[in-house]
């Protein structure tokens, strides 16, 4: 599902799934304004979402990373190379002795995300 649900002074809210589709400590891939994005549930019913493109391998595989922690930041961990990103900020927290693959940024890109009666809306700049 990917309708227009609003848009504020600075996103356009668009309305990715129901909180219930996602499961919890598990990725899915979603399309969001043309872009793919990695949303993740997290036990606490926080939903993060960060770039689908894995920048170590050029595949747009981070949803089906495994999902962890490093102290108090949820983490995910690419499936391909396990460099591990930290969701709320996107940062590539361990590059596992690799360099991101044609000039990319190691970090994920990040969007802003809000449950609403119980659908994710994904922010986005209008």
């Amino acid at each position: 599902m990917t309708a227009d649900v609003g848009v504020d002074r600075d996103l356009a809210w668009v309305a990715v799934c129901r909180l219930t589709d996602l499961m919890p400590e598990r990725g899915a891939a979603a399309l969001v304004a043309g872009e793919q994005v990695a949303l993740f549930r997290l036990a606490d019913d926080d939903v993060l979402a960060v770039a689908q493109l894995d920048p170590f391998s050029g595949a747009h595989v981070v949803a089906r990373g495994i999902v962890g922690s490093r102290g108090d930041a949820p983490t995910v961990a690419s499936p391909m190379f396990k460099q591990v990103f930290d969701l709320r900020t996107g940062r590539c927290l361990d590059r596992q002795g690799k360099d991101p693959v044609g000039g990319l940024a190691p970090d994920l890109r990040t969007w802003p995300v809000r449950c609403v009666g119980g659908d994710v809306l994904v922010g986005v700049a209008p």
